[in-house]
């Protein structure tokens, strides 16, 4: 299975991510976690000690493996390099484990935009190319709503998309412009997850506003998940409600997935 979990920020995309990852893992899979997003925040929701977590380098931050690997130095005015570096010993070299789960910090592109054509931008393209088509584990990515590490080529090998939304109109509209981006990249499957919902109406909200859409379930307001954060332990070792709806979301796309 391979998953992109995205949408607006601060709906909860890292909690689901982590959830699922912790999930999978218990079952015995093997699970490798992408953090793909610019608040790098997966290490910490999967339950790694906050001094750990800020030790973690971003790969597009680590300038002298770019520079090995693509020729190239991060910042220069260098007009060539390598646009397929090798990547394939990257994850085990640079990933952290936690409990069963091989962590991989992606970092990202701090200059020219998410179209800048540099040697950080050609390895972080490369190494997800790699994760998504060669990796045999279950593969999730926690990224942001702009989906920028998800080329055309390696969007295909992606199983689904699956958005996170809360109760709220810039919510759903940001949901309705990854929808479209996905399909530009070539992603056929697009969920939705509803999350901080606190009512039926809340449920009914969401339902109603995105008629085209499959709604996988809910994962209701917890004041659990907030003091699990201000704790810095993991939701799953936190709530056992919210790692109950979120089973069942990940039965729910296991069916419709036919895994």
């Amino acid at each position: 299975m391979k998953l992109a979990i995205t949408g607006k920020g601060g709906v909860g995309k890292t909690t689901l991510a982590s959830l699922l990852a912790r999930l999978y893992a218990a079952e015995g899979k093997a699970v490798l976690a992408i953090d793909a997003n610019p608040d790098a925040n997966l290490a910490m929701a999967l339950g790694l000690p906050q001094d750990e977590a800020r030790r973690i380098t971003p790969i597009a931050e680590m300038k002298d493996l770019i520079e090995e690997r693509t020729g190239a130095r991060p910042g220069s005015k260098a007009p060539f390099y390598k646009l397929n570096p090798r990547v394939d010993d990257i994850p085990e070299q640079f990933s952290a484990k936690i409990d069963g789960i091989r962590l991989l910090t992606m970092g990202t592109v701090k200059t020219g935009g998410s179209g800048c054509m540099c040697p950080e931008s050609a390895l972080l393209k490369s190494l997800m190319s790699h994760l998504l088509f060669r990796e045999s584990d279950v593969v999730i990515m926690d990224m942001d709503a702009g989906v920028e590490h998800l080329g055309r080529g390696t969007a295909q090998a992606v199983d689904a998309l699956i958005i996170v939304v809360e109760p709220g109109r810039r919510s759903i509209q940001t949901a309705e412009a990854i929808r479209r981006l996905a399909g530009d990249l070539g992603i056929e499957k697009c969920y939705v997850v509803g999350s901080k919902t606190s009512s039926n109406a809340d449920r009914q909200f969401i339902t109603s506003s995105m008629p085209d859409f499959e709604v996988l379930g809910f994962i209701d307001y917890s004041s659990k998940i907030r003091e699990a954060d201000l704790s810095g332990v993991s939701v799953f070792d936190a709530d056992p409600a919210v790692v109950a709806e979120v089973r069942g979301i990940k039965q729910g796309l296991e069916r419709k997935e036919g895994k």
